[in-house]
């Protein structure tokens, strides 16, 4: 049975630490992967990102997404941690890991939580640009869905 953790939260998230323990948590891993995702400057033109998220209902769909991906290729161990507040550039909004015996494993486990974590979780962004000027709601992409229709 895999490790699987979910986390929301407007703090940091400080990636060694969580690898770590993600790593501590499966012993029979021998794959690691993490994928974090990084607030842009779009070029200078963003001053901040604002999250919001339905709270209570992002934590169930992250573990869905989180389980579904244990599951389908029978990881270790799933660690997802996402942000929401206002994030500036550079600051990270969130991390996904997966821990498995094999490494193609835990790398499209990955793919496929981010995939999905873009189409299907909770969360709106609203872009605040750098000129002052009142910012927009992110809308989705026809791109990101087509990603996520691969699985």
């Amino acid at each position: 049975m895999a490790s699987v953790s979910v986390d929301v939260r407007t703090t940091d998230i400080d990636l060694g630490a969580e690898a770590e323990a993600l790593r501590a948590a499966t012993p029979g891993a021998g794959a690691l992967v993490t994928f974090t995702g990084i607030c842009r400057d779009e070029d200078g033109r963003l001053a901040a990102l604002e999250l919001e998220h339905y709270a209570g209902m992002a934590e169930a769909e992250l573990t869905r997404i989180a389980t579904r991906a244990a599951d389908r290729w029978g990881l270790a161990g799933v660690r997802i941690v996402h942000r929401y507040g206002v994030l500036r550039p550079g600051d990270t909004i969130v991390l996904a890991a997966t821990a498995s015996r094999h490494r193609q494993a835990a790398l499209e486990a990955a793919s496929f939580m981010m995939d999905y974590l873009k189409t299907q979780a909770p969360f709106w962004k609203k872009e605040h640009p750098a000129d002052g000027r009142e910012g927009d709601w992110v809308a989705a992409r026809e791109s990101d869905d087509e990603a996520a229709a691969k699985w």
